[in-house]
């Protein structure tokens, strides 16, 4: 393999990995290739990237199968604008999804969750898209703390939400297994350059 090439979601952070690669594997260089999440998939299929630093849910069985190595869980937070009651909740507060009843998301919430008030049509947009909504006050939205804070602006807050977390997962096609994937599942892992699997 000449080179590494790790693509990863927004809000995954996958530098101090990359830095304990470099640093025990100098003649294998590491290519970050940052991604939208509804790429993640695509890329692995096509040959584009070797591993996907990803956010499940991702399709781990079609067109072929994936390894999935689960890394570490997100905090799920409702972005609003400044003049919203969640702006006026303690910033240490986890934000009840009932009082959010009444609102509308601008983008669907991860694990299904709606508020029973009709939600109108909003059309896709990205996160950062969405954050612009919620800072005009026209809805607000639910996301992972580390999208929240990449597409922070100084018009909106954003509360700890008492709802499922999300995943970082590592993810790359079972066919492709090596051990230069293996030994970056133990880069990830924290395991020691000299640890057994």
């Amino acid at each position: 393999m000449q080179e590494l090439r790790v693509a990863f979601v927004p809000g995954a952070t996958p530098d101090k990995w990359a830095r304990v690669w470099r640093d025990r594997h100098p003649r294998i260089p590491i290519r970050l290739i940052p991604i939208e999440q509804s790429d993640q998939r695509a890329v692995l299929d096509a040959g584009e990237a070797d591993l996907v630093i990803g956010r499940l849910p991702a399709d781990l069985d079609r067109p072929t199968p994936l390894h999935c190595v689960r890394l570490y869980d997100e905090l799920p937070v409702v972005v609003a604008g400044t003049d919203h009651f969640v702006a006026a909740a303690d910033e240490q507060a986890v934000i009840d999804p009932a009082d959010l009843a009444d609102e509308q998301l601008a983008l669907p919430e991860a694990s299904g969750w709606s508020p029973s008030a009709e939600q109108l049509p909003f059309p896709l947009m990205t996160a950062k898209d969405a954050v612009e909504v919620a800072a005009s006050g026209s809805a607000v939205l639910i996301l992972p703390m580390a999208l929240a804070r990449l597409h922070h602006r100084k018009d909106v807050v954003s509360r700890v939400v008492d709802l499922p977390p999300t995943t970082i997962a590592l993810l790359w096609l079972r066919d492709a297994d090596s051990e230069v994937h293996q030994d970056f599942v133990g880069v990830t892992r924290g395991r020691g350059a000299r640890s057994s699997r």
